[in-house]
């Protein structure tokens, strides 16, 4: 009964193949850090999420491997039925502290967090409207949903005011406004403020996906409200501790009381998912509490941005616009961008390039992305191998 249906796949990963969006995996051999081992080989590390170079600090790991210690590998079964850890509660009573929201609950992943919200607070009369570039988590959690779906284009105020007078023109019950805080492919912020101002406009809600912000960005790590300056307008908050905060995995919704114990109780991934590690529980708080002190951390973070961004452009290099740790170089075909990582991983410098259908067909791009973890010696070699790498493959 297989036969036809392998071959079917196969010729369908041939397909992949030849168009160059075949993705491999590469195998780190050590901790993930500013330098890891692949192949055997040290290279320097520009493709992480690890902003504030959390992912092996020593007081993240200590306190991972005492929770471990203490409460055993996991719960063994999801949190209404064997019962959850106090590390959880405390988890997130600190993240709601810590974005200064009523309250918080955890999940898997921040994908389970964005894929269980619509179905669950939303109905057939409410209305979604939502960023064209938001993260496929976000447009998976608002397919299912049985809310009326509407679409603005990126950071275009002027089709979210016209988005929303349709869902009001339609007799939306509720609206909701969904967007990436900072959009992952490309490193730029949302105009939040001027959203906020158009969902007051309209009594609309806000829901923002934090997870390439919260920890680095902002005052105290807040993320983009703090940025921005618009602080509580934001109702709902979606994040990750797979990033900034401890590069391990799960995530969170932070918002209204009610929203949180809604979700609870009907949220799907949360009611039938096992909870979260007590390794990673502990890891994430610590690395909140770190965070939140780490001006330090996020003051070299910004000077590595401007540093590699600066001298990218000089060399000509063709770099989406942004002030974000996040540093998209253009190579438009995906083949080409499979080309130049490779050649730059063969240079000592550990990058991965972005192709259809994780970005539009025709945006290839290597992003890179900055970590507070790299040495300014690790950016003097790394900013070589881009300069020497673009000059022979004729990129610049």
């Amino acid at each position: 009964m297989m036969d036809g249906f392998t071959r079917h796949l196969e010729q369908t990963l041939e397909a992949i193949r030849a168009e160059g969006l075949y993705k491999s995996e590469m195998v780190i051999g050590s901790a993930q850090q500013a330098e890891v081992t692949v192949s055997g080989r040290t290279m320097v590390n520009l493709c992480a999420n690890n902003y504030l170079g959390l992912a092996n600090d020593p007081e993240v790991v200590a306190a991972s491997v005492a929770a471990l210690e203490a409460y055993g590998s996991g719960m063994a079964s999801v949190r209404f039925i064997c019962g959850t850890h106090d590390l959880h509660k405390q988890l997130e009573q600190t993240v709601a502290r810590y974005l200064e929201k009523d309250d918080a609950v955890l999940f898997g992943s921040c994908f389970d967090a964005n894929g269980g919200i619509f179905e669950t607070l939303l109905g057939p009369e409410d209305a979604i409207i939502s960023d064209s570039l938001n993260h496929a988590s976000i447009i998976d959690g608002v397919r299912l949903s049985k809310a009326r779906r509407y679409r603005f284009a990126t950071s275009d105020m002027d089709d979210l005011r016209l988005q929303l007078q349709a869902a009001d023109d339609d007799g939306a019950r509720f609206k909701l406004i969904v967007t990436d805080g900072v959009f992952s492919m490309d490193g730029f912020i949302a105009r939040l403020p001027e959203i906020c101002d158009l969902a007051e406009e309209y009594k609309a809600a806000i829901l923002i996906d934090e997870c390439h912000a919260t920890g680095h960005l902002g005052e105290k790590g807040r993320g983009t409200p703090a940025l921005t300056g618009v602080g509580n307008r934001v109702d709902i908050i979606s994040g990750t501790f797979g990033k900034t905060l401890g590069g391990a995995m799960g995530g969170f919704i932070a918002g209204p009381a009610a929203v949180v114990d809604l979700l609870r109780q009907r949220a799907r991934p949360y009611l039938f998912s096992n909870a979260l590690p007590p390794a990673v529980v502990a890891g994430a708080i610590k690395a909140i509490e770190i965070a939140e002190r780490a001006d330090d951390r996020r003051a070299i973070l910004d000077r590595h941005t401007k540093r590699f961004r600066a001298a990218l452009a000089e060399a000509g290099f063709d770099l989406v616009p942004g002030e974000t740790p996040i540093i998209p170089v253009m190579l438009h075909d995906a083949g080409r961008a499979q080309a130049m990582a490779q050649a730059l991983r063969d240079a000592g410098v550990l990058v991965s390039a972005f192709s259809f259908p994780v970005v539009p067909k025709g945006e290839a791009r290597i992003r890179t992305q900055m970590s507070a973890g790299l040495s300014d010696d690790n950016l003097t070699f790394a900013i070589d191998a881009f300069l020497r790498v673009g000059r022979q493959l004729g990129v610049v």
